[in-house]
């Protein structure tokens, strides 16, 4: 970066992300309400505005404030001040006014929306409307969406729109400069003539190309293939070396996931920061705005690095003011405010002073991330062994993982699914879940694993349950324990088979085991998984 500029900031805009959703514009047949959203002039045009009407006290401070430029007569004619002393009109009912020019297309205004559907009298975006009884009312293709198909428009209103504690806009692109990436994003472009403006080869479709979650009858998840795209893309990113760091914007519920992902298997030296939002942009109380400016901040701090420059915290999710780990975080309610640090210790590392917005970070954690982690991407083998059933039998079969160093193959892609402890069940329900994993698994995805939720902290299932992942190891099958919810101990130490998994949550010693097995490969299966013994 040369001497005096901006530092330059990737964004990366993800699946189901309420901080890329905006609010609906209402409608009714037959009746016109104009609601104000930020739009751009088409044409050039000059306003007269009320040179009093910013706050209810600035005519009373008009002593002190820069003079009008003028005043708009009873016909709406402008007068320049200083006013022509030979000119007579009547200045009854005169209004002072400053004179402002706006140029087409410059920045975005606020302004009353006109847009409507044809023919169709719900709302032009959101939910509303969505469901009559339990029949969806509108099809994909007549319903509008909320989403952001990436976040340049969203980091503008921010800038545009967006006032810190002294009155000042501008709050992001003052710190820094952004790149805007769309990786498994909440919206897509449907129609040719959009796809060809915004440079997308041809249309995208739902579910494959973006991932919304409203509305609810239209809602698609990504799959283990958008995994591999994720790392693949950051990574990508990252490695020109452009970047001070990564900003990464998911939907709250999942978003302590992905981010323990790229903690884990992206190799940089960088920071990677998440953010999402419990309320969608541009309605009150919406948060993640506040935590976008945040997390560029941040980033632009510097306080994340070590002696040598390098990312000393690993991935972080920074919302509502604090600073936390992305392997120590959990979602526990629809709120701001509604994050909970995990594990023993717990992930929070930081939080931001309330009068300096500056980031202030306590605690460094100890676990290895990004650039040391011993499940980095650069740290992958080219194939591992997984394991699948053939002609009754089970095989060891080989699994491309990696292009290049740096690019995973789209075989490598690891199942890991989670069984849960439950008190008051039958014996054989206890054990059946896990049994049709492991038939599934050995059919369909050759590196799988299980993830068990046990008593926490000890980790432990019922007897018969204990016994189908037992065999489900020695059919190949990797099985981790953990307690079960947010556990503040320690699993207990488990039978050798078994590997334990610490402080861990599920969901993410979920995303760790398939981080392992992308690394090591699957277990070698015994001849006769029901006696490995023998």
């Amino acid at each position: 970066m040369k001497e005096g500029e901006r530092p330059r900031i990737a964004v990366f805009a993800g699946p189901t992300a309420t901080i890329l959703n905006t609010a609906e514009v209402p409608r009714e047949d037959g009746k016109e309400y104009l609601f104000d959203r930020p739009q751009r002039l088409a044409l050039s045009a000059v306003l007269y505005v009320d040179a009093w009407s910013a706050h209810p006290l600035a005519f009373d401070a008009r002593d002190l404030m820069k003079p009008p430029d003028g005043v708009l007569d009873h016909s709406g004619q402008f007068h320049p001040y200083p006013l022509d002393p030979d000119e007579t009109w009547d200045l009854h009912d005169a209004v002072e006014v400053y004179r402002i020019e706006l140029q087409a297309g410059d920045r975005l205004v606020s302004l009353p929306y006109r847009g409507g559907m044809r023919g169709v009298g719900i709302p032009v975006w959101g939910e509303s409307g969505t469901w009559i009884g339990m029949t969806p009312a509108v099809p994909g293709e007549r319903f509008l969406q909320s989403f952001f198909p990436d976040a340049e428009r969203l980091y503008e209103e921010i800038d545009t729109f967006g006032i810190d504690s002294r009155g000042q806009t501008g709050m992001l692109s003052l710190q820094a400069n952004f790149e805007f990436f769309r990786v498994l994003p909440p919206a897509g472009y449907q129609t040719e003539m959009a796809a060809r403006q915004a440079g997308i080869a041809g249309t995208e479709r739902r579910g494959k190309d973006y991932f919304p979650y409203l509305p609810r009858h239209l809602r698609a998840e990504p799959d283990s293939h958008g995994l591999v795209t994720v790392t693949n893309k950051v990574q990508e990113v990252l490695d020109t070396g452009r970047f001070i760091g990564a900003q990464w914007l998911e939907g709250s519920p999942t978003i302590e996931e992905t981010l323990y992902w790229l903690n884990l298997v992206i190799d940089t030296t960088v920071p990677i920061v998440g953010h999402s939002a419990q309320r969608p942009h541009g309605t009150l109380g919406a948060d993640g705005d506040r935590n976008i400016v945040d997390g560029v901040r941040y980033l632009v701090s510097g306080v994340w690095s070590d002696s040598e420059g390098r990312d000393q915290v690993g991935s972080v999710l920074i919302v509502d003011g604090g600073i936390f780990a992305s392997r120590d975080v959990a979602k526990v309610a629809s709120r701001p405010g509604g994050y909970r640090v995990t594990g023993i210790s717990g992930g929070a590392l930081g939080r931001f002073d309330h009068e300096s917005g500056l980031p202030r970070l306590l605690v460094v954690p100890t676990t290895a991330h990004t650039f040391h982690s011993a499940v980095r991407i650069s740290q992958f083998p080219d194939e591992v062994y997984g394991v699948q059933r053939v002609n009754g039998a089970i095989r060891t079969v080989k699994i491309k993982i990696r292009n290049t160093p740096r690019q995973l193959s789209n075989t490598a892609r690891a199942a890991v699914e989670i069984v849960k402890f439950s008190r008051f069940s039958d014996d054989c329900c206890a054990s059946s879940s896990v049994e049709s994993w492991v038939t599934h698994a050995l059919e369909h995805h050759p590196l799988a694993g299980l993830v068990a939720e046990g008593q926490n902290p000890f980790g432990w299932m019922a007897p018969s349950a204990e016994t189908a992942l037992r065999r489900a190891v020695f059919c190949g099958l990797p099985v981790v324990k953990c307690g079960r919810g947010n556990t503040e101990g320690v699993a207990s130490n488990q039978e050798p088979w078994f590997i334990r998994g610490n402080d861990l949550t599920a969901t993410k010693a979920r995303i760790l085991l398939m981080a392992c097995l992308l690394r090591y490969g699957s277990l070698p299966p015994a001849v006769d998984p029901t006696k490995p013994d023998i």
